[in-house]
């Protein structure tokens, strides 16, 4: 019994895991604009989830736990914390609250990313 609770157990933990990319998958380019998801998967809940659905840039995750490196360099101190780049520099950041979760919506973050790509012309 306890053998069957420990894999229905594991198959949930592990199903409801968000995908973070290792450290080499994680280099922010260099070219355009990129938007990075730091998160950790301790707090896999507060994911945010329409990362994949901006539009005209690229998207990233990266799990400081396994990528202490890029936590400091970006200086990571909640998460999670979405930052805007553009050519490899940041242009914006926006961090999750006391409770772990980032209050800002996907528009906000869209409108960042409009306003760099608006700003080349």
């Amino acid at each position: 019994m306890k053998l069957t609770l420990s894999i229905v157990a594991s198959v949930l933990l592990l199903s409801t895991a968000v995908y973070v990319e290792t450290p080499a998958e994680a280099n922010i380019p260099n070219e355009g604009v990129c938007v990075v998801e730091f998160n950790a998967s301790f707090n896999s809940s507060n994911s945010v989830e329409w990362l994949d659905e901006l539009s005209d840039c690229k998207g990233r995750r990266v799990d400081i736990a396994s990528s202490p490196d890029m936590q400091k360099k970006h200086k990571i101190v909640v998460v999670p914390t979405v930052i805007v780049f553009s050519d490899g520099d940041e242009v914006e950041r926006f961090q999750a609250n006391i409770m772990m979760q980032l209050e800002a919506t996907q528009d906000e973050v869209q409108e960042a990313v409009d306003e760099i790509l608006m700003s080349a012309f």
